[in-house]
């Protein structure tokens, strides 16, 4: 998937959840989080996919792997980087990716 043409801005958020969300289904979170960022924000936003993770990808320094992600949803090959905390990681993003449809031809 390509940026927005008009925000320049990913449609779709990976998200993680410090608590407990009250016994809702990760699904009912996502779709929340859409119509929160469309409500604060407003449409132009164009914010319409959301997944909930149980972490995010990170270098040993700390640094979130916002562009291998990127890459896994656009389906364009990338590699893993050296300095991953935890691969295993990647594996379970991909998953989740996978499960709202990604990586989209």
């Amino acid at each position: 998937m390509t940026d927005h043409p008009v925000t320049s801005l990913a449609e779709r958020e990976i998200e993680v959840l410090r608590h407990a969300a009250s016994g809702l289904t990760n699904r009912e979170i996502a779709h929340e989080l859409v119509e929160l960022v469309r409500e604060k924000i407003g449409p132009v936003a164009s914010f319409k996919t959301a997944t909930v993770v149980k972490r995010l990808p990170k270098t040993r320094s700390g640094k979130i792997l916002r562009g291998t992600m990127k890459r896994m949803a656009d389906g364009t090959e990338y590699t893993v980087p050296a300095t991953i905390d935890d691969p295993v990681i990647l594996d379970e993003i991909a998953e989740s990716l996978k499960g709202l449809g990604y990586p989209r031809a």
